[in-house]
Order: structure tokens, then C-alpha cells, then sequence
């Protein structure tokens, strides 16, 4: 029986050492912030942070009276789902076309991971020029078809707009990790599937998916985060929250009511709440979803 090995440090203080600047940006970048936020959220401060209050949990309480707040709730879990299915589902389709590509491979592969370069709140911009009421080429083209875009006034064309800005956005990113896992895969399980005749649809759905979960669930989480937290500059500039509140996600919400309300209690209080959130789904997806993952 081959014996395991272990790595064995001289000083018992080496692994500290080699652990100290990790710790370190994960203490100043997350704990520090996150606390800051709970003590914010138990106070309430004037809009020049010059006088301060105890309230304790009348922020919370404050949160739970307020029905846009409530209603931000299913706007962003419909907003995250989205997101999340059409991300995975295209980037994974795409993946899949240029893994079969062999003349021109590189070019294909360089043009789909250019609009990860590219920041959220250029995004938001891009996609609302493209679909402006009044100049957008995209609009003028629906418009010639008999289709009356406006995300101006239409709630669903507003919450289709940041759908579809969020993930392209996104495309690369995926598109990236699905390629690696491709082509991880030896062909010779697909080449042995193929000889017991198999069809196409039935290789990817009994062989090559299955060895791809690993990566899908990584991405999945991934991908839920980004809807919850790394959306808000397209949600600010593409929509602003708008018509009305329609497109205000819960980040968008802690913003506005943050810096443009001034209401930096109540902002605090929803930034914990947004916190709880994202933490309690990402460990329901390791406590549940992983259980199908085939590593």
C-alpha cells in the first residue's frame, strides 16, 4: 500500500506566515466591512455621519414595513434566475460549438472572451444605446418589424434589457471555464460511446455532461453571486432602477437608498440582509446541488 504524503513544516510558524497576507485582504476587504455594516445597521446616522443613534432593530423592522423593499425580493430573484440559467445554458452551448471548431479555433475563442474586458457599467451603456427608444439600432430595428420597444415605460422590456446586458456581460467568464472542461474530457470515453452507438444528443447528455457538473456547479455559484452583488453598474446605468422600481435588485436598492435617499441605517440594515442571503444560498447549493456533482 503506497503510503501518503505529507508536507512537513521546520517551523510551526511558517504556515501562519504563508497564510498572513491572505488572511490579511480577507480580514481588511471582508470582515472589517461586513462588521462595519452590522454596527451601521443597529444605528441611525444623520446624512453627514455627524451625529449617531442607537436604534437598535428598528432598522430591520423599518425594512420589513416597506413594501418596495419587499417587492425588490422577487425583482431580484427573477433577475438572478435569469441571469444565472441563460448565462450557463448559452455559454455552455457556445462552448460546445467552438470546442468542435478546428480551422479558425483561436479566432472564435478570442472573440467570445473579449466582453469579460469589458467593465459592468460599459455594459449597461452599450446595451442602452443599442435599445433606445429614440436612437438605438436595435429599437429602430423592432420598430421596422411592428415591435414597440421602450424600457423607459415597459417594466418587462426594462427587466429584458438588464437581463440581457447582465449576461453577455457574463458569456466569457463561462464560456472560459466550459471550454477548460471540454476539452479535460478524453475523447476516448466519447469515441467508446460512439462505437456502442450513441447518438449525439445522447453522448453529451450521459457522458459529457455528467463529467462537466464539477464545473457547472462551480459556475452556477459563481454565476448567482454575480447576480446578487457584480450587476449594479449595469442595473445604474442602464435602467436606474426603472420605470418606477421595477428593475430596483436588492443591490441597487442598498445604493439608492444609501447615497441617494441618505438613509445610511436602513442602507446598512438591507447590505446585511443582502449578505445573509447570498451566504445562506451558497451553502444550500454545497449542502444540496453538490450531491449530484460526479467529481
Amino acid at each position: 500500500m503506497a503510503q501518503e504524503k505529507r508536507v512537513v513544516f521546520r517551523s510551526r510558524w511558517l504556515p501562519w506566515l504563508l497564510l498572513a497576507p491572505q488572511a490579511a485582504v480577507i480580514a481588511v476587504f471582508f470582515f472589517w466591512p461586513a462588521g462595519q455594516a452590522l454596527l451601521q445597521s443597529l444605528q441611525q446616522q444623520d446624512a453627514f455621519g455627524l451625529s449617531t443613534e442607537w436604534v437598535g432593530l428598528a432598522n430591520f423592522q423599518a425594512l420589513w414595513a416597506d413594501a418596495s423593499y419587499l417587492a425588490s425580493f422577487k425583482t431580484t430573484a427573477l433577475f438572478s434566475i435569469l441571469v444565472a440559467v441563460l448565462g450557463l445554458s448559452i455559454s455552455l452551448l457556445l462552448a460546445v460549438m467552438a470546442n468542435r471548431v478546428v480551422s479558425g479555433a483561436g479566432l472564435y475563442k478570442t472573440l467570445l472572451i473579449w466582453p469579460y474586458a469589458v467593465a459592468p457599467a460599459i455594459a449597461g451603456v452599450l446595451w442602452l444605446f443599442m435599445f433606445a427608444p429614440s436612437i438605438g439600432v436595435v429599437a429602430y430595428g423592432l420598430r421596422a418589424m411592428g415591435f414597440e420597444w421602450n424600457h423607459l415605460l415597459n417594466a418587462d422590456h426594462a427587466m429584458m434589457l438588464i437581463v440581457m446586458a447582465a449576461v453577455w456581460k457574463q458569456i466569457s467568464y463561462n464560456f472560459l471555464f466550459f471550454l477548460a472542461g471540454l476539452q479535460s474530457i478524453p475523447r476516448s470515453l466519447i469515441e467508446a460511446s460512439a462505437i456502442d452507438g450513441a447518438s449525439p444528443w445522447r453522448r453529451f447528455w450521459d457522458v459529457t455532461f455528467p463529467l462537466l457538473s464539477p464545473t457547472s456547479f462551480f459556475l452556477l455559484v459563481i454565476n448567482v453571486v454575480y447576480a446578487f452583488f457584480d450587476t449594479f453598474g449595469i442595473v445604474d446605468a442602464a435602467t436606474q432602477g426603472g420605470p418606477g422600481k421595477e428593475t430596483a435588485i436588492l443591490v441597487y436598492k442598498v445604493y439608492h437608498d444609501g447615497f441617494k435617499a441618505l438613509d445610511l441605517g436602513g442602507s446598512a440594515a438591507q447590505s446585511v440582509v443582502l449578505m445573509v442571503i447570498v451566504i445562506s444560498l451558497t451553502v444550500l447549493q454545497f449542502r444540496f446541488v453538490e450531491k449530484k456533482v460526479q467529481y
